[in-house]
Order: C-alpha cells, then structure tokens, then sequence
C-alpha cells in the first residue's frame, strides 16, 4: 500500500520534494493532497503534480482522513505552528528543517508528537543520503579508529535572499544552512551533548548572523568547528579527522554524492529526473521520503537516524551559539 502524503505549503522546497517522490516508485508513494493559505496556488500546484485534492487553507488539510504524513514545505518561522496543527489533528508529521525557532519550540513539537502518539521527524534530508550511510557505517565498525576532530563549513552569498536576512522570516546562517553542518557533527559524535561551545561571528545589518564559527569541545579531547556564511560562497566540504585516517565528502556536504576514505574515492549518483529543481541534488529528497515510509510501516513514532533527541541537541546549540553572537529573537 502506498504511503499517502499531504503536501503543506506549495513554495519551491515542496515543488522540489514532489520531483523526488516522483522518482519512487508510484505504488509506494502518493501525494494526495496539497494545502496553502491561498486556494488557488493550491490548485495550480496540484495540477502541475497531478494531485487530486487541494485546498485553501492548512486546517482543512488537517482534517483530511485520507492522508498518512504531511510535509511541512513552510518557512521557518510558521514550523511550530503549522506542524503543531496537524499533529494535534493526530496527522504524522515530517516538517523541514530547522524543526522550530528555537529548542522551546522543538520541545513543544516533540511533547505534542507525543502525546498524540504521531510520528514526528526534522527534515534533515542529509542523514539519509548513502555517503552519510557510509560515514555511519564506517564510524560504528571502528575501522578509521577513534574520531578526534572534525570539521564543516557551508556558506554562499545569500544574502540577496530576504528569507535568508530578514530576522521576522527566520533569517540567519545557522537557521538555514548552519544546521546541516552542526547535525553532521552530532552525528559523528553519536548524538553526545558537547562539553562546551564557543561561537564567533558577526550579525548582519538585520541583527541576523551572517558569519560563525563553532567550536565543540567533547569528552576525550575531540572537537568539531564549523563555519558558516550568507555572505560569501565556502568550499562546501566535511572532514573526519580518525586516528587510522581521514574521510572526507569533498563537496555539497549537505546533499553529497561522493565520499573520500583514506584517498579513494566512491560516487553515489543521485536518482535521475528531467525536471527542473530550485535546489542542488534535490532528488535526494526521496531517501528522506523512503526512510518516512519504513518508520511508518513499522509503527514507528520517530526515526531511529534523526531522532527528536538529535533534533532537540542541534536546536540548543543553535541557540547557544546565536546567543554568544548577540543574536535577538
């Protein structure tokens, strides 16, 4: 039986994640319904992916019986609200990243999961790519030896976007692009709380931050700093410095197709679309999408890769460190 998908918020991520379901196969996923604030975005996005129900407002998406998840395409600053709707409608829920503002907010969202008994995951789409597979694979056997330092920048000039510098639009580098880099570190360091974090940066004229560096001190003398910028292009890449060697994902480190262990290199091609797509490597997409569909034919309440534990960690040292930078709500 397929998963069937309601799709909240027709912006150019949801176009994006819609491309990708297309590239699964169409007995396992559907899109069957699609929700904006204005009726007729909704119906002109459901006629270009060919989805049979759309309406006018999120709320009566959330009443729709016939939907097993919703995708929350929002922007950043509606993620609470929106995706606290449909969970208290007892709809799973799979919301883009950042989950919330700020870790209050994630708490919220994870308690309402919760207590509605839904599934709830962060659509950190990058943990689910075959490269960051590898790297978990890798980590867990051990055959790189112990990790003692890690390292991960994304940064472009962005700031033309107003989304990307507008304080009331959930501007800033660490809300959009910063996250990628602190859940990879998260990831390498098995979901442990850093022992410090020492942020530094500058705001952008906005009061957003458009340059930071991270350093997180952990247990055992190991660190991960990561850069971000809206400001000016970084080369994109992560590093994984073990102590019988290094990898690397040489580009793209938030959607990667290529992984270097030790000076060999292995692509991973990304599933084929003739499409047009808004982002890089989005048909990357559907290894999220899938991973959503085995969670919920297990009965599963959250992904055992991106737990809301993960999600809750990469929100408080966002926080911090946005507070280190002087960083208002």
């Amino acid at each position: 039986m397929a998963t069937r998908w309601g799709i909240c918020s027709v912006g150019k991520i949801s176009h994006d994640f819609l491309v990708a379901l297309k590239t699964l196969p169409a007995q396992d996923h559907q899109a069957v319904a699609v929700a904006a604030r204005d009726l007729s975005r909704a119906r002109e996005f459901a006629k270009r992916h060919c989805i049979p129900r759309a309406f006018g407002s999120y709320e009566e998406l959330a009443k729709d019986p016939n939907i097993d998840i919703v995708y929350v395409g929002a922007l950043h600053t509606q993620h609470r609200d929106v995706a606290l709707l449909f969970l208290r409608a007892r709809k799973n829920v799979l919301c883009e990243k950042p989950l919330a503002m700020n870790p209050t907010e994630v708490k919220e969202l994870v308690a309402a999961a919760r207590k509605n008994n839904v599934f709830l995951m962060e659509g950190l789409w990058t943990r689910f790519f075959p490269v960051s597979e590898q790297i978990r694979a890798l980590l867990s056997q051990k055959t790189m030896g112990e990790v003692k330092m890690m390292r991960a920048e994304f940064g472009n000039n962005i700031q033309h976007v107003p989304r990307l510098v507008e304080k009331e639009l959930g501007g800033g580098a660490l809300l959009d692009i910063g996250c990628y880099c602190i859940q990879f570190a998260c990831m390498v360091f098995g979901g442990q709380k850093p022992e410090t974090i020492t942020a530094t940066g500058f705001q952008y004229e906005t009061g957003v931050e458009e340059t930071v560096t991270i350093v997180l001190q952990y247990s055992g003398k190991r660190q991960a700093i990561i850069t971000n910028s809206i400001m000016v292009p970084l080369p994109n890449q992560a590093a994984i410095c073990c102590t019988e060697g290094i990898i690397q994902v040489p580009g793209f480190m938030w959607c990667p197709t290529s992984l270097v262990v030790n000076g060999k290199v292995t692509e991973y091609p990304l599933p084929p679309t003739t499409e047009t797509m808004n982002f890089t490597n989005s048909t990357g997409l559907s290894y999220e999408a899938e991973h959503v569909r085995q969670c919920l034919l297990k009965g599963l309440k959250e992904s055992p890769i991106m737990s809301l534990a993960d999600s809750e960690l990469v929100a408080y040292i966002i926080d911090e460190a946005r507070q280190q930078l002087g960083v208002t709500p």
